[in-house]
C-alpha cells in the first residue's frame, strides 16, 4: 500500500465539498491532486488557489492515473458517471463518494462494477459536514474538523483500503469514523440530517409574515433555521432518494409534536415539563 502522501488523487466535482476535500488533501501532504469539473472557471479557480495540481474537463486522463478517487456528484448523476467512465479507472483504484443516501446509489453502482470486471474497490462513504452555500468560492475544509464520517460496511471492500480511507479522513480532521450497513445509514440519516432540514424548511415557510420577523428573532430561531438556506437541487434528490425512511421519521416527529399540542389543549402542565426534562437530558448527552 502506498504512503498517503504518494497517492495520486482525483476529485470529481469541485463544488463546495469537493473543493474542501482538495484543500484537506493538500494540507495532509498528498502531492498530486487532480480535479474534474464541467465548469472551466471552477477548474481555473481551483488551480489558482492551489487546491489541485491540475484540473480537467474530460475524465479519462486523470482517472487512469489515480490511485484514489473521490466522487462528489449529486445522487442522480452517479449512475451515468459510472456507465460512461467505468473503463477509465486505474487497476486497484480505491473509489469513494460523499452522497447522503446509500441504498439507492449502491443498487445503481454495484452492478456496473460487477459487469465491467474491473478490479476497483468502491468504498461508499458520507462526511457528516457541509455548507449551506454552494460552489467553490465557499469551500472551507474547517467544516470537517471534529465532524463525523460514515463508511458503509461491505464484504467486498479490502480491509487495507478501509483502513486507508479511515486514516485519511481522520487526518482531514474528522473526529469519529463509524461503520454502518447501507440500510442503517439511510435510516439514521433520515432522522439526523433529512428530518432536521425538513423541520427547518417548514418552520421558515410557516411564517405568516404578519410581523417583520427579522426584528424579533433571537438565537433560537437562528440556530433552528440555519439549514433552511438549502440547495434545492441536491436536497430534493436526497429526500426523494430516501423517501421511505424520511416519511417514517416525519411521522415519528409528528407524534411528538402532537403530544405537546394535546398537552396545551388539555392544560397538562405535567406532560409539558416531562417532555422538556427528557429532551434536556438527551441533548446534554450530545454535548
Amino acid at each position: 500500500m502506498k504512503k498517503i502522501e504518494n497517492l495520486t488523487v482525483t476529485i470529481v466535482g469541485l463544488g463546495v465539498i469537493g473543493a474542501a476535500f482538495a484543500q484537506s488533501f493538500k494540507e495532509i501532504g498528498i502531492k498530486t491532486v487532480y480535479g474534474i469539473d464541467i465548469d472551466e472557471e471552477t477548474i481555473k479557480k481551483a488551480e489558482e488557489k492551489n487546491m489541485i495540481n491540475k484540473g480537467f474537463l474530460e475524465t479519462k486522463e486523470p482517472l487512469e492515473k489515480s490511485d484514489f478517487v473521490v466522487i462528489t456528484l449529486y445522487p442522480n448523476l452517479m449512475k451515468s458517471f459510472f456507465v460512461n467512465n467505468i473503463n477509465y479507472f486505474k487497476e486497484n483504484a480505491i473509489i469513494t463518494d460523499v452522497v447522503g443516501i446509500k441504498e439507492k446509489i449502491i443498487k445503481d453502482i454495484d452492478p456496473i462494477i460487477e459487469k465491467s470486471g474491473r478490479n476497483i474497490d468502491f468504498i461508499f462513504g458520507h462526511p457528516m459536514a457541509g455548507r449551506e452555500k454552494r460552489g467553490i468560492d465557499f469551500a472551507d475544509n474547517r467544516v470537517f474538523k471534529d465532524a463525523n464520517y460514515i463508511i458503509i460496511k461491505d464484504e467486498k471492500n479490502k480491509k487495507e483500503n478501509l483502513e486507508l480511507l479511515s486514516e485519511i479522513v481522520k487526518l482531514m480532521g474528522f473526529k469519529k469514523v463509524s461503520f454502518l450497513k447501507a440500510q442503517e445509514h439511510d435510516e439514521i440519516i433520515a432522522f439526523t440530517s433529512q428530518l432536521t432540514h425538513a423541520i427547518a424548511v417548514s418552520l421558515v415557510n410557516s411564517d405568516s409574515e404578519k410581523y417583520d420577523t427579522n426584528r424579533f428573532i433571537g438565537d433560537s430561531y437562528r440556530d433552528l433555521t440555519r439549514i433552511a438556506k438549502i440547495n434545492e437541487d441536491l436536497w430534493a434528490e436526497l429526500f426523494m432518494g430516501n423517501k421511505k425512511n424520511l416519511l417514517k421519521m416525519i411521522q415519528q416527529f409528528e407524534r411528538e409534536l402532537d403530544i405537546i399540542k394535546d398537552a396545551l389543549n388539555s392544560n397538562d402542565l405535567g406532560t409539558l415539563k416531562e417532555k422538556f426534562i427528557i429532551s434536556t437530558k438527551r441533548r446534554e448527552k450530545i454535548d
